[in-house]
């Protein structure tokens, strides 16, 4: 009889998995800030993709909760790095770790992490294990390529549409899929079941993204455990900025062009004024429709699927759904 899937019970004993990892001792220094990050918490929905994806068609997910927690390992190693590249000051609603200790500390207690998650994949079946590290070298790389797109964004004064969905597709899209293309693979599924539950979370997360750009600008700041408008005083090219150089004009695109320009402000008052624009240029719709068009193209791919286990299909289903509904 297949067992029923519970969101609660599965993520329950991913956490228990979670704090139960140890990376090393000596010096605390090293491995500090990785018991910190990883004790910050979040929605660890990376490897719950793994574990729910395996979960359609195996019923002893506990058995791979080494190979999925990997994932969540090197996802925080991103973020470690991403926020020294960021300069961000909150991570979860807490401090990053390069402002509670120091950059050079965060740089290396990373690559620690980056170390460890290949530890813990080496748990996979031997016979598993050169496709899992192929796909997951692969997927290491693109996200540090989507990363370095991003950072030469900021040099450029015009970023393409098109230029910018492949950058949050490599920076962010790539690792949604991979986690669910991992537990297809440790539940035994051939490359092509596989590769559209990758398709699935790679169109899937870019629509997270393009939420979490949304987000930044128009999130309750009580609920989003980030800074609002981040992104807004980096100038940072999200799909918002980037459609309203596109579609400011006169006046309008005098004003942006004044706030991006600028050295010295009031980031209270940049915010508030460049959201003013974003709002009458129709840029939060536009947004909207552009998560939409992804999401429902990830959804196809997921509902063409033949699920063995359709109690965890609509878990997953469900689970996704929550997310594109999500505040934070």
């Amino acid at each position: 009889m297949t067992q029923k899937v519970s969101v609660n019970n599965i993520l329950e004993k991913l956490e228990t998995h979670i704090q139960g990892l140890t990376y090393g001792e000596s010096p605390t220094e090293l491995y500090e800030p990785i018991s910190y990050i990883m004790s910050l918490g979040g929605k660890r929905i990376r490897p719950l993709l793994t574990l729910l994806s395996y979960a359609l068609y195996k019923d002893d997910f506990e058995s791979i909760l080494t190979p999925a927690a990997a994932v969540e390992v090197f996802h925080n190693f991103t973020l470690m790095h991403d926020d020294i590249m960021d300069d961000a000051p909150l991570r979860r609603g807490k401090s990053t770790v390069h402002e509670k200790w120091n950059p050079n500390t965060a740089i290396l207690s990373g690559d620690v992490m980056l170390v460890r998650a290949y530890g813990m994949l080496v748990d996979i079946d031997p016979q598993l294990l050169p496709k899992c590290i192929r796909l997951f070298n692969q997927t290491a790389a693109e996200v540090c390529e989507g990363q370095q797109h991003d950072m030469n964004f900021e040099a450029i004064d015009i970023v393409q549409e098109e230029a910018y969905i492949n950058m949050i597709r490599l920076k962010t899209a790539v690792l949604l899929g991979f986690a669910l293309q991992l537990g297809a693979i440790l539940a035994g599924r051939d490359d092509k079941e596989a590769q559209k539950l990758y398709d699935f979370g790679v169109n899937i997360g870019i629509g997270f993204q393009l939420k979490d750009d949304l987000l930044d600008v128009y999130a309750d700041k009580a609920k989003f455990g980030k800074q609002v408008g981040g992104d807004i005083i980096a100038n940072k090219k999200t799909f918002l900025l980037i459609k309203a150089k596109e579609l400011a004009t006169g006046d309008v695109k005098a004003e942006l062009e004044k706030w991006i320009a600028a050295k010295e402000f009031d980031k209270e008052k940049k915010v508030k004024a460049v959201t003013a624009i974003y709002n009458q240029l129709g840029i939060k719709s536009l947004t909207e429709d552009k998560m939409q068009e992804f999401f429902e193209k990830g959804f196809k791919q997921f509902e063409s699927l033949q699920i063995p286990n359709q109690d965890a299909f609509q878990v997953l289903h469900q689970l996704t759904k929550d997310l594109i509904n999500r505040e934070k």
